[in-house]
């Protein structure tokens, strides 16, 4: 079975899927309306969406589709974005939060939608629990679900108590928390599998194993080259997320690859009280610790990295975190053990900029972009097809760059994130 070379690991989701179909590298030079680079959600809703309107589109992945975070992802959808809305409603006022809410429940929306209107079983799995490991945060854990449901109509989020957060959870380990009905978790692979598809049969040119070398404009047009040809384009996508490298400067100055961890264990048969409702988990932690029972295991993920290294032992890192919330756990086999890249911002919300003439950039989604990076997708081309300008909302976001420049904003963020880290256990 097919190893990623850009991600450790065989995933549960991979191992669960089988073998994925292939696609051919690119051989030889194209010419196309639009260029995409970059195969995950993004570039793929982009493909399709651009393709079945009449527009010639050529992607390109560097690896198989799937090997990034897309395919080996948490698949928890969320809700709203990666801030509450009553904290971004402080940074940017009540009307921008509010659309960007309105945004990310109309991005829910479409993953739903899209998925069945192409028949694509994503496993999905209603429910929500987001849990706070502080005592301290339970006033703010009740006014979440009520300024949700007063202020940006949603009336699906509810607070949990001690008690009720312990028995939903199974745990002993958080002190309350609020239960999303609207939204849920999703085999994020099958979804790949099935968006590659969708794009190849509505005429999309999409090409596996063939990594972008450079990216020039010039005379109202853009070319990306590759080790076996150029595409030349009007315009260009450059959705890489974590995966940016050297292609594109202004990209890499924004949009910062850490790594992150998951455990999948043996089905927990053994272990009803362990989520009894099958909602998925995440808690208060900077560093986020994510879970889920999914098919009967639990899917464990956790352990952010800060540098682009991965640990030597995976599972063991994992297992010391299900120990922490599952002591009865302790001893649990743990199947597969995985990572892979996620790219975040200094605030952790979405960076799109159009990084030089008609070339657009998309990425950052800071570990909440299961259904968001699907929509950005299509909003992008519905931007191409003059249909919409919500993707708009996001480049009036202000994403700082990363400081310290190329050589030391990697340092700097391991050090920053650290103290964050550190912040969490006391």
């Amino acid at each position: 079975m097919w190893r990623s070379p850009i991600a450790p690991g065989l995933s549960w989701y991979q191992a669960s899927v089988g073998e994925r179909p292939t696609y051919a590298a690119l051989d030889g030079s194209r010419t196309c309306d639009v260029v995409i680079v970059g195969g995950g959600y993004t570039g793929l809703q982009a493909a399709y969406n651009l393709a079945k309107s009449g527009v010639s589109v050529v992607l390109i992945e560097a690896w198989r589709f799937g090997d990034g975070a897309s395919g080996r992802n948490g698949g928890q959808l969320g809700t709203g974005q990666r801030w509450w809305p009553e904290e971004l409603e402080e940074k940017i006022g009540y009307e921008r939060s509010k659309a960007l809410f309105d945004v990310a429940e109309a991005a829910k929306r479409h993953l739903l939608d899209f998925a069945r209107e192409h028949q694509i079983e994503i496993d999905y799995v209603p429910g929500q629990l987001n849990v706070a490991h502080k005592a301290s945060y339970e006033r703010d854990y009740r006014q979440n679900a009520e300024i949700a449901a007063e202020r940006y109509g949603y009336p699906h989020l509810s607070f949990m108590d001690s008690k009720e957060t312990q028995e939903r959870l199974g745990s002993k380990r958080f002190h309350c928390g609020v239960r999303d009905l609207g939204t849920g978790h999703i085999h994020p692979l099958k979804l790949l599998v099935g968006l590659a598809r969708v794009a190849s049969n509505a005429g999309a040119s999409i090409f596996e194993m063939t990594p972008a070398k450079a990216i020039h404009q010039s005379g109202g047009k853009v070319t990306i080259e590759t080790e076996k040809g150029t595409i030349t384009a009007d315009r260009a996508l450059i959705a890489c997320n974590g995966h940016i490298g050297n292609l594109e400067p202004v990209t890499a100055s924004h949009v910062m690859p850490i790594r992150s961890f998951i455990g999948a264990t043996v089905p927990l048969g053994g272990y009803p009280d362990v989520l009894p409702g099958g909602e998925a988990v995440a808690d208060s932690r900077f560093v986020v610790r994510y879970f889920r029972k999914f098919e009967g295991r639990l899917l464990f993920g956790g352990r952010e990295a800060y540098t682009a290294d991965n640990p030597r032992d995976i599972s063991q890192h994992i297992r010391r975190q299900i120990r922490e919330i599952y002591p009865d756990l302790k001893d649990i086999e743990i199947t597969h053990a995985w990572g892979g890249s996620v790219g975040i911002t200094m605030p952790r919300q979405l960076f799109v900029r159009e990084v030089m003439p008609g070339v657009t950039s998309i990425g950052g989604y800071s570990g909440h972009g299961v259904m968001l990076s699907n929509y950005c997708g299509k909003l992008y081309a519905e931007t191409v097809l003059g249909k919409s300008g919500d993707l708009d909302l996001f480049k009036s976001l202000e994403i700082p760059a990363f400081p310290g420049g190329a050589r030391m904003r990697a340092p700097l963020l391991f050090l920053a994130l650290s103290w964050f880290a550190l912040r969490d256990k006391f």
